[in-house]
């Protein structure tokens, strides 16, 4: 239990970190030398609508209790609240557009903000292939060492792996992937990179 909160508590502490990276236009983890695959283009909209939602209502929401007399500690709390939910999409787009999969000459990283990190090395990948899958159930699962991480319950790249990579899960939980899939806004540009030396810059 305390190992999961104390990973939560490194999500927010990097989620912070990526609004700052945001806001200076840099990106995380991309060495000098490497490509990267964006995949936050497919959540944009979505997300965009849910934080004006979520800032609509919580005006809303403060208005009326201050007109109904609630007390205060009870309109503070629920404002606390509501911020908080707003900050966490923030962080959630800004870790997402920080944090893309990078491909170097040695492997493969492919992230989701700042929830997974799995470092595949390119020597261990045997076939890689767009597949898309549009009914993905979660973020990340692992199901018989198949690993899946999508993005709007997406998936549209497999790779298939000579021998199992080990990971961690959001959690702290660790896992092996013997194929995974994962969602890309260039999945074509990602195969292609993948089965040469390159990858088409987002």
């Amino acid at each position: 239990m305390l190992k999961a909160a104390l990973r939560i508590l490194g999500f927010e502490l990097k989620g912070l970190a990526s609004i700052g990276l945001w806001i200076f236009r840099r990106r995380h983890g991309v060495p000098g030398g490497a490509s990267v695959a964006t995949y936050a283009k497919e959540q944009t909209f979505t997300l965009s609508l849910m934080l004006f939602a979520m800032a609509v209502e919580t005006v809303v929401v403060d208005v009326l209790l201050v007109a109904t007399g609630v007390p205060a500690w009870i309109r503070f709390t629920v404002l606390i609240g509501d911020v908080y939910g707003l900050l966490f999409g923030v962080m959630l787009a800004a870790a997402s557009v920080t944090r893309p999969h990078v491909i170097t000459a040695d492997e493969l990283r492919i992230r989701y903000g700042a929830y997974l990190d799995l470092r595949v090395p390119r020597e261990r990948i045997a076939a890689v292939r767009t597949s898309r899958n549009d009914n993905e159930g979660s973020m990340v699962s692992v199901k018989n060492g198949h690993v899946r991480v999508a993005v709007a319950s997406r998936t549209n790249v497999t790779i298939e792996l000579t021998e199992p990579v080990a990971f961690l899960r959001p959690l702290g939980r660790r896992a092996e992937a013997t194929t995974i899939s994962f969602f890309a806004d260039k999945p074509e540009a990602v195969v292609a990179g993948l089965r040469s030396d390159r990858v088409v810059r987002s």
